[in-house]
């Protein structure tokens, strides 16, 4: 396990702030914090930059934009076409995210869908693309517990 890490406390409670205000300008932060108006900015700026902080668009919900139907798609993909079959995966707008995978499956396809048969179409997108020689689809029932990432900010702007 590595314990390398680019943010550092500071960096953690300016997250946790944008958290709790994702509206709070660099003036207001910084009076929240305790720090200058430069070094709040120079962090976001930093954050932005490095990738530490990602896109507005992940706070938008595919229930908002009619589809509620969350699927994940399990792929074996012919390693020598993996490049060009994300790439294909990438071109269909009902796919949210692709991972790479270790084990016996190769891609992991999260999919936004309006209904089942909205979901079969696109499955079959899916497995139409170069490279991909099966899948397997499941449906997510219900959320458990939804992306976060407020637990180890705060761990980390503790110190720990």
């Amino acid at each position: 396990m590595s314990s390398e890490r680019s943010l550092d406390a500071t960096d953690a409670q300016i997250l946790l702030a944008l958290a709790a205000d994702p509206r709070a300008t660099v003036v207001a932060l910084a009076e929240r914090l305790g720090l200058s108006r430069n070094t709040v900015h120079a962090r976001v700026a930093r954050m932005e930059k490095t990738g530490a902080l990602g896109s507005f668009e992940r706070r938008i919900t595919p229930r908002a934009l009619g589809l509620p139907l969350t699927a994940f798609v399990t792929a074996r993909v012919d390693q020598h076409r993996l490049a060009e079959a994300a790439g294909a995966l990438a071109e269909i707008p009902e796919v949210v995210e692709v991972f790479g995978l270790s084990g016996d499956t190769d891609l992991l396809v999260r999919v936004a869908a309006a209904d089942a048969e909205d979901l079969y179409r696109v499955a079959g997108r899916i497995l139409a693309v170069p490279g991909v020689e099966r899948t397997t689809t499941a449906l997510a029932m219900r959320e458990l517990v939804p992306h976060r990432l407020t637990p180890v900010l705060r761990r980390i702007a503790a110190g720990g």
